[in-house]
């Protein structure tokens, strides 16, 4: 059975990249376009991995993350932020998350799925 990875991202090309390679390799793919959508995805599908995008149209995929880890249901899936702003108090926000890690954009479409797949227990 394929492992489920959620991406949460709000540039369309983005999804589009990442959901292909995604697939490609293997991977069952949900899709969200915000924080909130992503959350409750998360909740109902339990994926093993959530790709989340950090500047997010209703909160930032920290925030997010935070809701997502007081839920018993999701407090263990591993997070991986991606991002394109990689500021020391973007990454310090970042670095902060409990199991999590971050991928930087624009996403190395070579390393992209094997990344992914690191991160799933």
């Amino acid at each position: 059975m394929a492992k489920k990875v959620l991406i949460v991202e709000d540039n369309e090309q983005n999804m589009i990249l990442e959901n292909d390679i995604l697939e490609i390799a293997g991977f069952e793919v949900l899709q969200a376009v915000n924080a909130t959508a992503g959350i409750e995805l998360a909740i109902k599908e339990k994926p093993a991995v959530i790709v989340m995008d950090v500047r997010l149209p209703d909160m930032r995929g920290t925030e997010a993350v935070k809701v997502l880890r007081k839920n018993k249901e999701t407090c263990d899936i591993p997070v991986i932020f991606v991002t394109a702003s990689v500021m020391a108090e973007g990454l310090e926000e970042v670095k902060a998350t409990p199991n999590s890690s971050y991928i930087s954009k624009p996403i190395n479409t070579r390393t992209f799925a094997e990344e992914v797949g690191k991160s799933i227990k």
